[in-house]
């Protein structure tokens, strides 16, 4: 598991951040939460996403497909909207099968929302930014 680097949206600084902690990311300069976007597969999922201190959004992808790239963005923009407040873990299909079979992955982009390694809503299939910003805001709305 490598880390990420990740440039903090306050500062600007680049910060070395682990796919897997026990904490949320903040920036080493001024301290403000980071977006946590990484990657997992079959053999780190679990340490990465299940055990994941804060909710995750999970995007099941692969490089080919074209609705796939079309999200990858706006899911970037939603965890830095909600920076220490969402992981996002993006899992190639065609790298995890054993994923992509556990979770019944029949199309990509599946989008999943964990918490506490329990799946809270999946949808499959691309969706305008307003309608992912929505299905996540609900699906984190309903974790208790």
């Amino acid at each position: 598991m490598e880390p990420a680097l990740i440039k903090c949206p306050g500062c600007g600084k680049t910060n070395r951040v682990p796919a897997a902690a026990s904490g949320r990311p903040r920036c080493g300069n001024c301290k403000l939460g980071l977006p946590w976007i990484t990657t997992a597969g079959d053999d780190d999922f679990a340490a990465v996403a299940e055990q994941s201190p804060v909710p995750v959004l999970v995007d099941f992808w692969a490089a080919w497909c074209g609705p796939c790239r079309m999200v990858s963005p706006v899911l970037d923009r939603l965890a830095t909207e909600r920076a220490g407040a969402i992981k996002l873990v993006k899992v190639d299909v065609d790298r995890a099968p054993r994923l992509s079979g556990r979770f019944d992955v029949q199309a990509i982009p599946t989008l999943m929302v964990m918490d506490g390694g329990k799946v809270l809503a999946k949808q499959a299939g691309a969706a305008p930014a307003a309608t992912l910003r929505s299905w996540l805001d609900s699906a984190l709305a309903g974790r208790g």
